[in-house]
């Protein structure tokens, strides 16, 4: 008995210091990584510069990060891309860190994701923002039945984490508003502006409190 509760207590600490890794090691990398490029782009390219132009080192990084973006179609971008992939998938945890991010940022931002659309849910007497995945797992639908959609919450501040919940179709209200903006709108704990839900959406939470004007 005191072996299973060793064991148990063990496991919860593994697991919750596996959780903990998740939440930190995503944002502490992205951080860490445009720090050093914004250091790097300032004691390399900002010596050769005419005169000295604070900020320099940040606007190449976001510049360099904008052109990542349009050639990533680029047959030569795919192969080297393909090339970090296969190093970083040999490291443990790292791969599967770094798989996490790359399959939610996908999710995201590709216009073909496994994300629907985006929702509003009760959640606690109020209502949360989601995403509501294209299907449930067939396990699940088995016992709740077609009348319930599978809608992902991305905690605020850190979009690698978050819970799915499964709603009932009824109490859903869908948002006129893109991924991203809802993205941004969660990940910045609400100080982007609500212009982009549904005016009718927003009187319906307005009238119920849950919105203020």
């Amino acid at each position: 008995m005191d072996e299973d509760k060793k064991k148990s207590f063990t496991e919860q600490i593994s697991s919750s210091f596996f959780k903990g890794l998740l939440i930190v090691v995503p944002p502490a990398i992205t951080v860490f990584v445009v720090i050093w490029l914004f250091n790097l782009t300032e004691n390399t390219i900002g010596k050769y510069l005419p005169a000295k132009l604070p900020g320099a080192g940040l606007l190449i990084v976001l510049v360099g990060i904008w052109i990542v973006g349009v050639l990533s179609g680029n047959f030569l971008s795919e192969k080297i891309l393909g090339f970090f992939d296969n190093i970083i998938g040999k490291i443990p945890v790292v791969k599967f860190i770094y798989k996490s991010v790359k399959q939610v940022s996908k999710a995201l931002f590709e216009s073909d994701s496994m994300f629907k659309s985006v929702v509003l849910v009760p959640y606690q007497k109020s209502y949360v923002m989601g995403f509501q995945m294209l299907t449930v797992p067939e396990p699940i639908k088995a016992k709740l039945g077609d009348d319930y959609v599978c809608v992902y919450m991305p905690w605020s501040m850190n979009m690698t984490a978050g819970m799915n919940f499964f709603v009932k179709k009824s109490d859903v209200i869908y948002l006129d508003m893109l991924p991203q903006d809802a993205l941004q709108f969660i990940v910045t704990a609400g100080t982007i502006s609500t212009a982009g839900m549904m005016p009718t959406d927003l009187e319906k939470l307005k009238a119920n409190g849950n919105v203020q004007s």
